[in-house]
């Protein structure tokens, strides 16, 4: 991407987590709304308009520069031996969490056990791990994409299955905030991947909607969990109850296991 392009979607981005309008910019401008359209639209923004701008957004033109630069440099997924680190040092993963879900420095201290001398140094640790990039007065920002995911079957998925996969689910799930369906059904192929497709999606609008009230303050946010999970799949006592066909016969001789035939869809609360 062009950086002129890249420095306009950076602006973009900056005005709607901040909610605000082209209208407003364009009062503080003193422009037509139809003329700050048409600016946005052609990227037609001069460096002075842009500083005003960001004036307005209440930020350095230099740190929306670096929020430009940096969706070019972001990343999707850490390697296994980072997030092994994660999971060697619960103080880390937990800094880890609250930067993802838009945290400063001063709130971490706040709720949490650490003095500040603490928090920064895992900040540094995280800084090093290129999760976030320390700046100074150490305020810090993320450097992973809107599609992050932890690795499928990778340290931090092992743990969660192993010490926290029953008290996650140890919830009735009939609180206001609170949901989990399970949907049984047999789907074709085009239809299985639009599925996943869907899924998909809905993961990226809950980053967009965490992201998006990451300059709310605290007591207008509440910490979140959303988990995915969808596979074929029957479970183990109904699918002894079905009728054993010569092959299947056979195979159960052998020591085969038969393939699974349905899926299973069971959404429920994502960090």
């Amino acid at each position: 991407m062009p950086h002129s392009a890249a420095l306009l979607e950076a602006l973009k981005r900056e005005l709607r987590v901040r909610r605000i309008t082209y209208a407003r910019v364009a009062r503080h401008l003193g422009l037509s709304l139809t003329s700050v359209k048409r600016l946005f639209s052609r990227n037609g923004f001069n460096l002075q308009r842009i500083d005003r701008i960001c004036a307005l957004m209440d930020i350095e033109f230099t740190d929306l520069a670096h929020v430009a630069v940096a969706r070019t440099s972001v990343i999707s997924q850490l390697s296994f031996e980072q997030e092994k680190e994660f999971v060697d040092d619960p103080r880390l993963m937990l800094v880890a969490c609250a930067a993802l879900s838009y945290w400063n420095l001063e709130q971490i201290v706040e709720h949490y056990d650490f003095t500040p001398a603490q928090c920064i140094r895992l900040l540094v640790k995280l800084d090093r791990l290129k999760f976030i990039e320390l700046g100074a007065n150490n305020r810090f920002r993320l450097r992973v994409s809107q599609t992050f995911s932890w690795l499928p079957d990778g340290p931090i998925q092992q743990q969660f299955r192993k010490y926290m996969q029953l008290d996650y689910f140890r919830s009735r799930f009939n609180s206001e905030n609170e949901l989990m369906l399970q949907v049984f059904g047999a789907l074709s192929k085009p239809s299985r991947a639009a599925l996943l497709t869907r899924l998909k999606r809905l993961a990226h609008e809950f980053s967009e909607m965490n992201r998006q009230d990451g300059p709310l303050p605290l007591g207008e946010r509440q910490s979140m969990t959303l988990l995915l999970a969808v596979r074929p799949w029957e479970p183990l006592h109904l699918r002894a109850l079905r009728r054993k066909r010569p092959e299947t016969r056979q195979a159960d001789r052998s020591g085969a296991a038969s393939p699974p035939h349905r899926i299973a869809a069971a959404p429920g609360t994502r960090t």
